[in-house]
């Protein structure tokens, strides 16, 4: 029987930076990934010849070589990659949009308090105070007990509406809870949008991938793919072996996993007992993939990276009532991060939506696909109420597309209800009730690309090198 001094499970952006932590130290180290290709949650596939991102929109928390305590820069020097490795372009410049409002921010902080000073000059020293205690918090600290983000958000600004735009993106980057969030997960969203910023490699997510993966074989570690975790037997408080979905088993001293909360426990062969909640999470995208001959500019659509928009009075963050809520949502466009002279080959729009689980799992397999279709225009004309007015005909110059919905991300990630954030209540030291098992990744509380390699490497460091 095998055995390593650490078995990962899922070999996502956590599971496989953890891995190359724990290798560098000398760790013999397995990878374990039910799925064919690695990433998880940020991943690719190919269709028709054509390869398409998931799940990475930008990498958030860019900043400048040099900036030593930014995560993006501690990561790459605790991984040992470099950041011309990365190769990452800057957003032009992304947009919050409500009715009658819009607040433009960039890399550039300076440009967002400008927009809030012009569109709400009342809030603006509540806005700056609102920075102050972002500032001043401590979010490396585990154990800080939990505080409504709405209601220090509420003690600073005054106008619901200018609250309601500075949640939209954070929320919808990056909160597993229904229309508010925690005060320290408020302070990591809004430092790696607003205080940092967007970025992305120009290859996009499989270029972090590959950088990933090339570090940790380097460094010594082992990867077993379609080779998923049927079972996590226990022996009182700790795992006795892993037994895999072809009946080997495999024995570690230590297991991290990435696969969530609920999922890690649902795996173990005994009941297990649990102080932190392990509801499943309520909330789920969808999301189109629109594939155009030409760059969006040529149709009006070149100054946006990302639009955050909402129709209503009030923006409400919580589980779709139907299979999509058209009323907010994300728009990306890849094509508008500045690359230099060298574009991307094919125009590409993203828009991403709330979903209702329940729905879409309900659905036959006809049924599904015709209403992937009749969705796929609805979420299309939603978002073009937010851009620039456009000649652009969808269905005759929009040339190829896909679309996700919650039961694709649970049939290729396993997370249960295609719940993308994970479970509402995150587990913030990784802890679980057995001895030496240990999560990494979305329900340990850092999301994001950046998030995520940060999560695993913490994790590594706190409960397998010390």
């Amino acid at each position: 029987m095998e055995k390593y001094d650490v078995a990962i499970i899922g070999a996502g952006m956590s599971g496989i930076a953890a891995g190359i932590r724990l290798a560098h130290f000398g760790k013999r180290v397995c990878v374990f990934e039910r799925h064919y290709a690695p990433g998880g949650l940020n991943s690719f596939y190919a269709k028709d010849g054509r390869k398409y991102d998931v799940g990475l929109h930008a990498m958030t928390n860019f900043v400048k070589p040099g900036v030593k305590r930014a995560p993006l820069n501690r990561i790459l020097r605790q991984l040992r990659i470099s950041r011309e490795d990365l190769n990452l372009s800057e957003q032009l410049g992304s947009r919050i949009a409500f009715p009658g409002r819009d607040l433009r921010f960039s890399n550039d902080f300076a440009l967002l308090e400008s927009e809030v000073a012009a569109a709400f000059p009342g809030e603006i020293d509540g806005f700056r105070k609102l920075v102050e205690d972002v500032n001043a918090f401590d979010d490396t600290e585990f154990n800080t007990p939990y505080q409504s983000a709405r209601s220090v958000v509420q003690s600073r600004i005054g106008d619901p509406v200018l609250e309601d735009m500075i949640f939209c993106p954070l929320m919808y980057y990056g909160s597993s809870t229904e229309d508010d969030m925690d005060f320290g997960q408020f302070v990591v969203m809004f430092k790696s949008i607003f205080l940092e910023g967007f970025a992305r490699p120009r290859e996009g997510i499989r270029n972090i991938i590959k950088l990933l993966l090339k570090r940790y074989k380097e460094a010594g570690g082992i990867r077993r793919m379609n080779t998923g975790v049927a079972e996590i037997r226990l022996s009182g408080n700790r795992v006795e072996r892993l037994v895999l979905d072809s009946g080997e088993e495999v024995e570690a001293d230590i297991v991290l996993s990435s696969a969530g909360y609920p999922e890690t426990l649902g795996m173990c062969s005994d009941t297990v007992e649990s102080s932190t909640e392990c509801s499943v999470g309520r909330l789920s995208f969808t999301e189109t993939i629109s594939i155009f001959e030409n760059d969006p500019s040529s149709f009006g659509w070149g100054e946006d990276t990302i639009v955050f928009f909402n129709s209503r009075d009030r923006f409400a963050y919580r589980a779709a009532e139907g299979a999509v809520d058209l009323t907010s949502g994300v728009i990306c466009i890849p094509n508008n991060f500045d690359y230099g002279e060298e574009g991307l080959p094919e125009g590409v729009v993203r828009v991403t939506c709330l979903a209702d689980y329940d729905q879409w799992k309900s659905y036959s397999e006809d049924e599904y696909a015709a209403n992937k279709e009749r969705w796929r225009g609805r979420i299309w004309d939603a978002a073009r109420a937010f851009m620039p007015d456009t000649t652009l005909d969808y269905s005759r110059d929009c040339k190829a597309f896909d679309m996700f919905t919650p039961t694709t991300v649970e049939r290729y990630t396993w997370k249960r209800r295609g719940a993308i954030y994970g479970a509402p209540t995150k587990t913030k030291d990784g802890s679980t009730p057995i001895s030496n098992l240990f999560v990494c990744g979305t329900d340990q509380g850092f999301l994001g690309i950046v998030g995520s390699m940060l999560s695993g490497i913490a994790m590594a460091n706190t409960h397998a090198l010390r």
